[in-house]
Formats: C-alpha cells, sequence, structure tokens
C-alpha cells in the first residue's frame, strides 16, 4: 500500500523546479535576438524586391511607348499620353498605361525624355529609392536600355 501512495502523491517542493529568473532573461533575449534577424532579412527584401520590380517595370512602359507610337505613328509627348488621350493623337487605341503605373515603386514619377541620349528615340528612367539621379544600391538609376 505504501508504494501506491507514494507514486501518486506529487512530488515534494525539493523535487518541483521552475526556470529562474536568469533562464527566463537569457531565453527572452535569444528570442530578441532572432526575431531582429529575421525582420533586417525581410526588410531589406522589400527593398530588393521593389528594385527588382522597377527592372521589370521600365521594360514594360517601354513596350506601351512603343504600342503608342505604332498607333499613332509618333512617340508621346509626355507619360500621361498613355493614360489619357492627347486631343492631337490620332489613331489613339489606349488607354495604354494606368496612372499609377507611371510611378515607380517607391512613389515617384518615371523620367521620359523624347529624343533619348545618345541617338536613342525615348529615354526611361527610374531614380531609384531616393528619387534622386546617381545613386548606388537602391538608389541606383534604373534606365531603359
Amino acid at each position: 500500500m505504501r508504494n501506491l501512495r507514494s507514486r501518486t502523491r506529487s512530488p515534494s517542493p525539493a523535487l518541483q523546479r521552475g526556470m529562474s529568473l536568469i533562464e527566463i532573461i537569457i531565453v527572452i533575449v535569444l528570442i530578441g535576438a532572432v526575431l531582429t534577424f529575421v525582420g533586417s532579412r525581410v526588410l531589406g527584401g522589400a527593398d530588393r524586391a521593389k528594385a527588382n520590380l522597377a527592372k521589370s517595370q521600365i521594360q514594360t512602359l517601354a513596350g506601351k511607348v512603343e504600342s503608342y507610337r505604332l498607333d499613332t505613328g509618333r512617340l508621346p509627348p509626355s507619360l500621361e499620353a498613355l493614360a489619357s488621350q492627347p486631343a492631337d493623337a490620332s489613331g489613339w487605341l489606349g488607354p495604354y498605361a494606368k496612372s499609377a503605373e507611371l510611378k515607380d515603386p517607391w512613389g515617384h514619377d518615371v523620367q521620359y525624355r523624347a529624343p533619348g541620349a545618345d541617338g536613342r528615340d525615348f529615354d526611361l528612367v527610374i531614380l531609384g529609392k531616393d528619387g534622386q539621379a546617381g545613386g548606388d544600391s537602391y538608389d541606383a538609376d534604373i534606365a531603359y536600355e
């Protein structure tokens, strides 16, 4: 009978052991370090994704400029002519783009020049994250070539 009773009783207070304050602090610090690492990777990924989107957007927008030229026989006077028909654009079959597509992933206007530099018909440039000419990394200009 004694053996049965000792098996069903809860262990003595000396055998019960919880986590000490130091162990709790160590666990919290480790969780914080993991969250910091993961957060920096996720937030850094957003800029990388926007830069890749900008490269794709430049190519797509250039195709829309070419579609405008095929339909009207001339280049658009501005990128806004892709979204709404200019008064003097005969043969316009647009809209070729939505107004939101004329802004880069960071919310800046896409730069358009016709004629372009170096003998090109037109230039399209996204000025990068900072919206300023030049720069490096995510601030670098992305141009249609």
